[in-house]
């Protein structure tokens, strides 16, 4: 009953217990052999007996809070007492580490009851034994038990305090140590897609002017020639390191465009988002054309923020994704039926992705040369349209087409 306990009851704790039942058990022995009191063996027998009960309760493995065991051994151990009491008037004050192994044991609806019996049973055997009454024969096991009853229960209630704080120490612990991961991801994506417009904008770029330059210096000289080799082994240079260059910033997109076109990196982000409470639908419409690295993450990270709102802040029932190829631009549309919100007068919250609102789809889109149009009014739902125009196609000959 000491480390089977559901409470952290320290060492010192089990032994004054165990020390104090000793005690009172060996005080009943000696005031029965020193009076030379009636049935004086018959109580130093009993004594004995109810210590081994006692000892036997401690070291069986099966003596547990709140089991079965434990009310079998909390009954025969009431039971030697109870023919201790008949025996002795001074067994009375046994009665006092009983109600803590009672109170204990027991669950709080058996407790209490046999706690009122036991305090009952041992002002009973005091009167019986025709000692003198007095106001203390019948305060001293009530206050006793008033006391044991308010020390468990209260000690019982600061512990299940105890374990709610710790258990809200180690979830608050643990949604600190998310956070941390997520943003370190988000980090790590956002400095990624960094990387890779900046490769995009200034390598790749700078590089397929080099190219156009070449091409154009190699037309303008002699078909066979030195200068001619030479140009041509650099345009040749330049478009391998271009290629080169289209493959670190393809390494550096985020992960839902890995495996697959933009359309299928929002279909499966339509399939991620959809729920049985709310409706996504995704539609391409037009001829899809492949599309940088850039404008792909801006696309999908517009997706993923309106997404986002509607989810979380418009209450949505129903969005509808359309992605449109044009001859000159590419579109995204995001339309839910959400609650809606003023654009003019509130500033839309930031989506639960890596904090892209508003804002920042309008900045993304405005670094492609393309635009961010929000349409929305209270209870009237929201419309997300970024477009973004097509890159103009780069000149090739047949000898460098692939």
């Amino acid at each position: 009953m000491d480390s089977r306990s559901h409470m952290p009851v320290t060492a010192a704790l089990r032994l004054c217990l165990h020390g104090l039942l000793a005690g009172l058990l060996g005080l009943v022995a000696l005031r029965a052999a020193s009076d030379d009191a009636p049935h004086a063996t018959a109580v130093v027998v009993v004594t004995c007996l109810m210590a081994a009960v006692y000892a036997a309760g401690v070291l069986a493995p099966a003596v547990q809070p709140r089991s079965r065991a434990a009310a079998l051994w909390l009954t025969v151990l009431g039971a030697v007492w109870l023919a201790l009491l008949v025996l002795s008037p001074n067994a009375l004050w046994v009665a006092f580490p009983l109600y803590f192994l009672q109170l204990h044991l027991l669950p709080v609806r058996w407790a209490l009851p046999a706690v009122a019996v036991t305090a009952l049973a041992a002002i009973t055997s005091f009167v019986l034994h025709g000692q003198e009454t007095t106001p203390g024969t019948f305060i001293g096991p009530l206050l006793g038990a008033a006391v044991a009853v308010a020390t468990v229960l209260g000690y019982e209630a600061l512990f299940r305090e105890s374990e709610r704080r710790r258990e809200l120490i180690e979830e608050l612990v643990a949604t600190r140590e998310e956070l941390a991961v997520a943003e370190r991801t988000a980090g790590t994506l956002a400095e990624r897609e960094r990387l890779a417009r900046e490769i995009h904008d200034t390598l790749a770029q700078g590089l397929s002017s080099i190219q156009l330059l070449l091409r154009a210096a190699e037309r303008s000289l002699p078909a066979e020639g030195t200068a001619t080799a030479h140009v041509r082994q650099a345009r040749e240079a330049a478009q391998d390191n271009l290629a080169e260059a289209r493959r670190f910033v393809r390494a550096l997109s985020p992960p839902d465009l890995e495996h697959g076109s933009l359309a299928a990196a929002l279909e499966r982000l339509r399939g991620r988002t959809g729920s049985p409470g709310l409706i996504v639908q995704f539609a391409v419409s037009g001829t899809p054309v492949e599309l940088p690295t850039p404008y792909e993450v801006a696309l999908l990270r517009t997706a993923q923020s309106a997404l986002a709102n509607a989810v979380q802040h418009a209450g949505a029932d129903r969005v509808e994704m359309t992605l449109s190829f044009m001859d000159t631009s590419v579109s995204l549309d995001v339309v839910d039926d959400g609650r809606g919100f003023e654009p003019g007068a509130v500033s839309a919250p930031a989506s639960g992705d890596g904090g892209f609102g508003l804002p920042a789809m309008r900045s993304r889109a405005r670094s492609l040369g393309g635009t961010l149009s929000v349409e929305s009014a209270p209870g009237q739902g929201t419309a997300v349209a970024v477009t973004l125009p097509l890159p103009l196609p780069l000149p090739h000959s047949t000898e460098d087409a692939a």
